[in-house]
């Protein structure tokens, strides 16, 4: 099992860190527990060259590969690849993710138009000092649900400015170990192959966008075609094993709110 862990906090050994680190400590005891095989790569966003998106369109137009940017997007994008799981943590910055965090989810916005991660489960953690983390997680959890992922769960955790790693271990062991656990069993259980109604109502929206599609030479529409999700019978990015009530109250439900957009 692989699973890559992503940091939106250039603060190193801060609550963001703490928390993940106890995160990964239980991940590791679920692998050991079932003998599994168990790779964990850490991203520190803050410490990558992550630059700022500069708004071109060549991502969508012509490929993320011929982004003007030369930096470590596409390596960390090649690890999200890899990996079966990705825990996502940020900070609360003024009621939302870090500045680290939007940036990296702003460069990867050619992801949701070409969802490649629905076979992959997320998880997702915010550190707050007293605010709410409730905006935070929503950011992103709307991000990487776009991008095709399972969300295997959340967590907001208030931490003041600063806790010492002696009493976020006291405080929060048990909820990490939980965090965990729903990572782990997600990956293990391959949650994907059951995707949520929003998800499979996310699908439908999509797929109406790019079967409307008036040029039917851009990447987009190329991408949607290839894989044959452009088929009206197709009803997810995979086969996967939703209850056909389910899938039928989905679509109808991503119809009716694809014709309000219009």
């Amino acid at each position: 099992m692989n699973i890559l862990v992503l940091v939106g906090s250039y603060r190193r050994h801060g609550n963001t860190e703490q928390l993940v680190d106890l995160i990964k400590e239980h991940l590791q005891k679920e692998a050991d527990g079932m003998k599994i095989p168990l790779v964990m790569e850490t991203v520190y966003l803050g410490h990558e060259n992550l630059q700022f998106c500069r708004g071109c369109r060549i991502c969508f137009d012509r490929g993320e590969m011929n982004c003007p940017i030369k930096d470590n997007l596409l390596i960390i994008k090649a690890k999200m690849q890899l990996a079966d799981g990705v825990l996502l943590a940020s900070p609360v910055y003024v009621d939302d993710v870090s500045g680290i965090t939007k940036n990296f989810i702003d460069r990867l916005a050619h992801v949701c138009h070409r969802p490649e991660f629905f076979s992959k489960a997320a998880y997702l953690v915010a550190t707050t000092g007293s605010s709410p983390t409730g905006k935070t997680l929503a950011t992103m959890k709307m991000a990487l649900r776009t991008w095709g992922f399972y969300i295997a769960g959340q967590s907001g955790y208030k931490m003041g400015a600063l806790m010492s790693q002696v009493e976020t271990r006291e405080k929060f062991t048990i909820q990490t170990a939980q965090d965990a656990h729903r990572l782990f069993q997600s990956i293990f259980q391959k949650s994907h192959l059951r995707p949520s109604f929003y998800s499979l109502m996310m699908f439908k929206i999509q797929q109406m966008s790019w079967q409307m599609e008036k040029d039917p030479d851009t990447i987009d529409y190329q991408y949607w075609q290839q894989r044959d999700w452009l088929n009206p019978k197709q009803t997810f990015y995979i086969l996967h094993k939703s209850s056909w009530f389910k899938i039928v109250l989905a679509r109808f439900t991503g119809l009716v709110v694809k014709k309000m957009m219009v």
